[in-house]
């Protein structure tokens, strides 16, 4: 596994207890391999490394998505995730339909709740804005710090 990938998949994978999505790393689709796969959702997210870039790569991806969308598949290829990991995120989010609207984050009432509510609120409203990672909201989620 690639750097991106790694750092991928360990988001990825949190992705069934955050939404109750299963998504498979290194999975056999047909004569390919795929990088990750959201067999429901018949989604395939492929992290393309530098020999992607070149004119032989093109085509064989091309060739690749071809077919896999022929058996109903869509892809979503990303670079090594390097500069662009939480729009990634982002737009896998949205392709699941996970990406709506985010739910109100309303403060309890006065003397209900727990003291770390603050804490989560704000963990959450970082990753809304792009500025945290899903990470650690979930950890402020958890109330792991």
């Amino acid at each position: 596994m690639t750097g991106g990938e790694r750092r991928l998949w360990s988001e990825l994978r949190q992705f069934r207890r955050w939404y109750g999505v299963h998504v498979r790393r290194q999975a056999q689709i047909g004569p390919y391999v795929v990088d990750f796969v959201v067999q429901e959702h018949r989604l395939i997210i492929e992290v393309d490394g530098e020999h992607h870039f070149t004119a032989e790569g093109r085509a064989r991806d091309a060739r690749r998505a071809a077919w896999l969308a022929g058996v109903g598949y869509r892809v979503l290829r990303s670079g090594e995730l390097v500069d662009s990991f939480d729009g990634c995120i982002e737009e896998i989010l949205g392709v699941l339909g996970l990406a709506a609207s985010p739910p109100p984050l309303t403060p309890p009432l006065k003397g209900e709740g727990d003291s770390d509510a603050s804490a989560r609120s704000s963990a959450l409203r970082e990753v809304i804005r792009g500025e945290g990672s899903l990470t650690s909201a979930i950890s402020q989620k958890d109330g792991a710090a």
